[in-house]
């Protein structure tokens, strides 16, 4: 049963999160909004809510390792699952915004987050507050120069939702949210039935199983997006999609309840990996060729995920 509640939240994350970015994106339009404001604050955001949902239920239900595990596991399975993988089926150039922007903010909150964590072993309000307004300040500044510079325009951002009704935005966002809570209910309580019955850690189990999941929108439109030679996706989204998780998934979870850190791994291996992939991430992109993900890196970076994903559970003795 517990592995059925973790298909079926899998499931309902998909489509809350589908259902919830094209209501967004819908609702920026009728704000007119711009689609590059559209495509890197509205998409972003709702990209990252299954994670926010997962992450804030778990804290809710008692599961601080859960919560702080789905962050740090989505964010190692961005870089090293889902860029690997998409790099695999077809090479990615990589813009300047990356080393310019990009990958510094990311690195920042993600040594900020292991400060926070390794200082008092909690992610407190206050400290959430800085995460979140850390984010804030990034996104005002990244709007600002994108809306200096039209080549920046966003192309995944379905220019046909414009035109969608006001009714129909409402419904979207109604299955959305539903289908979001009804998901990260199913799929917490069938992770902490499966971390109970195998014996390990629920920090192991949000690092990777619970993770996975809520990466499973990102991998799907990689994908997809790689099979059609399209430009859907690019190292800046996901590398987006990680700063949305730490500042905001995090950030507003801890505004809402402190959280604690209940499992030691977290602290010694599994925010190491995390931070370990963020910062070799510039060096692979520049070696040996130059601002492209190949298929050799991507082979690189899903060989990690692999080898993290096996020492984490033999590790846990599992």
């Amino acid at each position: 049963m517990s592995i059925f509640y973790v298909i079926a939240g899998f499931l309902l994350l998909v489509v809350g999160g589908e259902f919830l970015v094209r209501s967004s994106v819908g609702l920026s339009f009728k704000l007119k909004l711009s689609k590059v404001v559209i495509g890197m604050t509205v998409v972003s955001f709702a990209t990252s809510a299954p994670e926010l949902i997962v992450s804030l239920q778990a804290a809710l239900d008692g599961y601080p390792a859960l919560a702080i595990g789905n962050v740090v596991g989505s964010n190692i399975a961005n870089i090293a699952l889902v860029l690997g993988i998409t790099a695999i089926i077809f090479p990615l150039m990589v813009d300047k915004d990356f080393y310019k922007m990009n990958w510094p903010m990311m690195v920042a909150l993600s040594v900020l987050l292991y400060y926070f964590l390794w200082n008092d072993n909690v992610l407190s309000g206050i400290e959430g507050t800085i995460l979140f307004v850390s984010l804030i300040i990034f996104i005002y500044f990244m709007v600002k120069i994108s809306r200096k510079n039209t080549k920046n325009e966003v192309q995944d951002v379905d220019e046909a939702l414009r035109e969608t009704s006001s009714v129909k935005i409402v419904i979207w966002l109604l299955i959305g949210g539903l289908a979001l809570w009804g998901g990260s209910e199913l799929l917490v309580k069938g992770a902490v039935d499966i971390a109970s019955k195998l014996g390990v850690s629920k920090g192991l189990i949000g690092v990777s199983m619970v993770a996975l999941g809520t990466s499973v929108p990102e991998l799907a439109a990689s994908v997809i997006a790689a099979l059609r030679k399209e430009k859907a996706i690019s190292l800046g989204n996901l590398i987006g999609s990680n700063i949305f998780n730490i500042g905001s998934v995090l950030g507003l979870t801890a505004i809402v309840k402190p959280i604690p850190v209940t499992d030691p791994q977290i602290l010694s291996n599994h925010i190491i990996w995390m931070l370990a992939i963020a910062v070799l991430l510039l060096p692979l992109v520049f070696m040996p060729k130059k601002l492209e993900v190949s298929r050799l890196k991507g082979l690189v970076l899903f060989g990690g995920y692999i080898v993290f994903i096996y020492l984490s559970f033999k590790i846990s003795g599992v």
